[in-house]
């Protein structure tokens, strides 16, 4: 009897699993708010509505909320204050806000170029950023971190904020205003570029720099709080995005089509995204050895540049910008 009893009570343990497995395998996604810098119908944030709109998030069982945050760096004080778990800036933006105490470390950086670059007209008289001196330049905003990367240029050739105006126009007027004739050149991201190009009929270019300040691409940032309590919650949030990156680079053209069903706004313009994209592909996202890793030295001489300029006030150890712990796609 008591053998019988036993092997009644496996059988019952093996059901009693059978049955709780399914809703342990379907747990409810976990929700959370995802802070970007711009606009996330920007092609720029391409790698994060592809993986949204592919269900990369989802396969990861998380389900985002993109939020709009006004530039780099207010992102990184939102996240630093425990106002979101995760967000959007540039691999440089650390460096600015741990100076003021704000908590937060790159967790993967979206590339090994620079985000930004200096665009002007083609047929213009700016063939140097020397040539800038006494001329208008626009940015997104003076809070965002293509501000600090465009201050960087402009000291690689002698050339202060007091030598240029520099103007904040937002994420729409900062190309608007170029294209228009009210600003010479702009810290242009390469979305910004193909729509100034377009609006004033193929009059727009990168400037060839041939001392170019070594700012980064995108980073997702993380606060250290987050890092340390809910390593996974970061690690399945970086693997859904770089995924969304890697589809980027592997083929741009099926990207802009996925890419219009997730904006659709951009609904009949995908031969102009694939081109934004290539463009990204070309100058953000190539040449990096592990998908999603900090390049330490350009961190350095970044934070170097940023010291020696009074932008923070010191330097912090590397290890409390970044981490490589997430980087990577394999699940």
């Amino acid at each position: 009897m008591k053998k019988a009893l036993i092997s009644c009570s496996f059988k019952l343990a093996a059901v009693a699993v059978a049955v709780a497995s399914p809703f342990a395998v379907h747990a409810a996604p976990e929700e959370i708010d995802y802070l970007l810098p711009a606009p996330p119908t920007l092609p720029a944030f391409a790698p994060w509505m592809i993986a949204q709109q592919r269900g990369y998030y989802a396969d990861e069982n998380i389900k985002v909320n993109f939020v709009l945050g006004k530039g780099g760096v207010d992102v990184a004080k939102q996240i630093g204050a425990g106002n979101a778990v995760i967000g959007g800036a540039i691999g440089d933006t650390p460096i600015i806000v741990r100076a003021n105490g704000v908590p937060v470390k790159a967790v993967a950086v979206l590339g090994a170029g620079s985000l930004s670059s200096l665009a002007v007209k083609k047929n213009g008289p700016i063939k140097s950023v020397s040539d800038l001196k006494g001329k208008t330049v626009t940015v997104i905003s003076y809070s965002d971190t293509t501000y600090y990367a465009l201050l960087g240029t402009l000291k690689k050739y002698n050339l202060s904020k007091n030598d240029v105006s520099i103007q904040a126009a937002g994420p729409a007027g900062v190309w608007q205003l170029f294209a228009a004739g009210k600003s010479e050149g702009m810290a242009a991201t390469p979305d910004w570029l193909v729509d100034a190009d377009e609006a004033t009929n193929g009059n727009a270019e990168y400037l060839k720099l041939d001392k170019p300040f070594n700012s980064m691409a995108q980073a997702i940032i993380a606060s250290d709080e987050t890092i340390k309590k809910n390593p996974d919650l970061i690690k399945r949030l970086v693997r859904a995005t770089l995924r969304g990156m890697q589809d980027v680079m592997k083929d741009p053209k099926s990207a802009a089509a996925t890419y219009a069903q997730a904006a659709p706004a951009f609904k009949g313009k995908e031969e102009k995204l694939e081109r934004i994209l290539r463009l990204y592909n070309q100058y953000v996202y190539a040449d990096q050895k592990v998908l999603g890793q900090m390049d330490t030295a350009r961190l350095a001489e970044v934070q170097k540049f940023y010291v020696s300029e009074g932008i923070v006030s010191k330097a912090a150890p590397l290890t409390d910008l970044y981490t490589n712990q997430f980087v990577g796609v394999e699940r």
